[in-house]
């Protein structure tokens, strides 16, 4: 049987998702005029599809837990847009660019992923009004959440400690990186309750060598290594 082919939306070549048809004739940018070319990303079909997608299931609950699911997924379709950067080509004699065709693509998602990131870290708790249909915010003294914040609705349990309820095995015990500085770190993974550090022996495969035909020959290595685990609480 033969290879299906591939198509690839940002060519343009899958019928339900072509380049932005929106996106021709001339317009502007701060560096001047240019015209529209190339293969525009489009965005808006993309937004379209994603929400038919992925929110169908919540328009069906209808409760609280969905109206929060809607929110944020709004909210991250609305990132992705938000960093569609303009991307041109010059045209011209010895590469004067007395001519620009551009074209509109998303943004590498490391952006996007670092901006939603920080908008996890800074999520506002929220609570359903009274008539079931949107947020207020749950402490007075908490801002109103805009369409680009994600939300939550109950605090997270406390996954430093052991709790079946939850599903949380806490982190007594759990080996840490003393040098690190982040989740895996000993300071944030044992949550402030310090580290003991143990000397364990470790045997390790080294010097392999390919053995023509066809075997590959190890020692076995022996060395001491410090083995650094979460203390229990005090």
């Amino acid at each position: 049987m033969a290879d299906s082919p591939s198509f690839t939306p940002s060519q343009g070549e899958l019928d339900s998702c072509s380049c932005d048809p929106t996106k021709k004739g001339s317009s502007q940018d701060a560096k001047g005029s240019f015209d529209w070319g190339g293969c525009s990303d489009h965005v808006e079909h993309a937004m379209r599809f994603s929400q038919a997608f992925v929110d169908a299931k919540e328009r069906k609950e209808r409760d609280a837990r969905a109206l929060m699911n809607l929110h944020n997924n709004r909210a991250g379709r609305k990132a992705v847009k938000r960093f569609m950067t303009l991307e041109c080509k010059c045209h011209g004699v010895s590469g004067s660019c007395s001519v620009r065709t551009c074209w509109l693509a998303m943004a590498d998602f490391r952006r996007t992923g670092d901006h939603l990131r920080k908008r996890y870290n800074g999520a506002v708790q929220v609570a359903v009004n009274q008539y079931g249909t949107g947020f207020t915010a749950a402490h007075t003294h908490f801002k109103r959440p805009s369409k680009n914040d994600l939300v939550y609705l109950e605090d997270s349990p406390d996954y430093c400690i052991r709790d079946h309820e939850s599903g949380s095995m806490g982190t007594v015990g759990r080996v840490c990186n003393r040098t690190s500085r982040g989740v895996d770190g000993c300071e944030v993974m044992c949550c402030g309750r310090g580290y003991d550090t143990s000397r364990v022996s470790r045997t390790t495969k080294c010097e392999c060598k390919f053995h023509w035909c066809c075997a590959v020959h190890c020692r076995d290595c022996h060395q001491q290594v410090d083995v650094h685990t979460c203390k229990g609480q005090t």
